[in-house]
This record gives C-alpha cells, structure tokens and sequence, in this order.
C-alpha cells in the first residue's frame, strides 16, 4: 500500500491517502475524522482534523500503515 499524507498547517488538517480509486461516499467517525470510500468500499482516504495536538488512527483502516506515514511527518500520535 502506498500512504500519501497531505498536511496543511495553517488548516490544522491533513489527509491520508489510502487509494487512488475515484470517491464514492464518505463517513464521518466523528468531528475529526472523515473515511473516505470508493464505490466498492474499498476505503481510500482519510481526513483528520484539529491535528496540532495530535492524532487519534483508533478505529480507522489500515490503521498500522497510516501510524507509519504520520510518523514519517512528524505528526503526533494519540493512544
């Protein structure tokens, strides 16, 4: 799997792409976190909001990969 993260910081926001299939629908899990899926409900992205203090990869796909990728930015991980 190839995890692209994007990280805006003047939005205090970063997207995690899973997949580069076309959107389809997405979920919210919450106020800070969007899935994102392809029609298939494959999920290929995730958005997370409110980043600055950290971020909460709890009961999202591929959870492993996308720790690995904010890892890599520097990016705040919550337990």
């Amino acid at each position: 799997m190839n995890v692209r993260v994007e990280h805006d910081p003047d939005a205090n926001a970063l997207y995690v792409w899973l997949s580069d299939k076309p959107y389809a629908f997405g979920e919210d899990i919450d106020h800070e976190r969007r899935i994102d899926y392809a029609e298939d409900g494959t999920p290929i992205g995730v958005e997370f909001l409110c980043v600055r203090g950290g971020v909460d990869i709890s009961d999202i796909p591929h959870a492993s990969e996308i720790a690995e990728a904010l890892r890599d930015q520097n990016i705040k991980l919550l337990a």
